[in-house]
């Protein structure tokens, strides 16, 4: 056992996974942590027309939950899933600096080897590859040290950029999910969206390599 899967429940955790170079630069996945609060805050601030209307709908009003105080409980709160083996939480980063989060819970082992997927990343990276690299690098983690044979996903009909990003990564659809999540106010109709390890054809990165997408640094 490596020295990262031993401090852990479970493997793959905490390790970094990348990196990749897409369009906007080399992305890359490493583990959350508290040095991240003041770019987590000025992000989640400013980006909040664009992130709002995709998230679950909280009784905290935004500006509170998303200060610089409210980080380190938040950071703290995931990596103590992380430490029980029930999720991995991820910040991607774009050239070295903090552009958004990747997470992966509900990790479930035995059996049924599953966990879900979800990820933002700040307007002022989208557009360039990043999302979809960042997933890609989540996912070949997942079916790599994570050992899990199946990745789940859910999103928004009308989430036309997020449903894109994930086409790209080879989800395909596998239902409705009527008023699933209470959303920006009203439950929300989600589609889900899965993948399996036999669906892969070597790695998720390598298909973006291969379709000219990304390269490797």
């Amino acid at each position: 056992m490596s020295l990262w899967s031993s401090r852990s429940q479970h493997p793959g955790w905490p390790m970094p996974v990348g990196p990749l170079r897409v369009q906007s630069g080399v992305v890359g996945l490493r583990p959350v942590r508290l040095r991240d609060a003041a770019q987590w805050s000025r992000i989640r601030l400013a980006d909040r027309a664009h992130l709002e209307p995709w998230e679950p709908s909280t009784d905290l009003d935004w500006v509170v939950r998303h200060s610089v105080s409210s980080w380190p409980s938040v950071c703290s709160g995931l990596r103590a899933e992380a430490r029980k083996g029930r999720m991995l939480p991820f910040a991607i980063e774009l050239d070295g600096h903090f552009a958004g989060q990747l997470t992966i819970g509900n990790v479930t082992h035995g059996a049924l080897r599953s966990a879900w997927i979800g990820y933002w990343v700040a307007s002022e990276s989208t557009g360039g590859g990043v999302a979809t690299a960042a997933l890609a690098l989540g996912l070949d983690h997942c079916f790599g040290p994570v050992m899990l044979h199946r990745v789940e996903a859910t999103v928004r009909p009308e989430n036309a950029a997020s449903r894109a990003v994930l086409a790209k990564a080879g989800f395909r659809e596998e239902g409705l999910l009527k008023r699933y999540l209470d959303v920006d106010g009203a439950w929300r109709d989600h589609l889900l969206v899965a993948i399996t390890i036999e669906e892969l054809r070597g790695s998720v990165a390598a298909s973006l390599v291969h379709s000219g997408r990304a390269s490797w640094t």
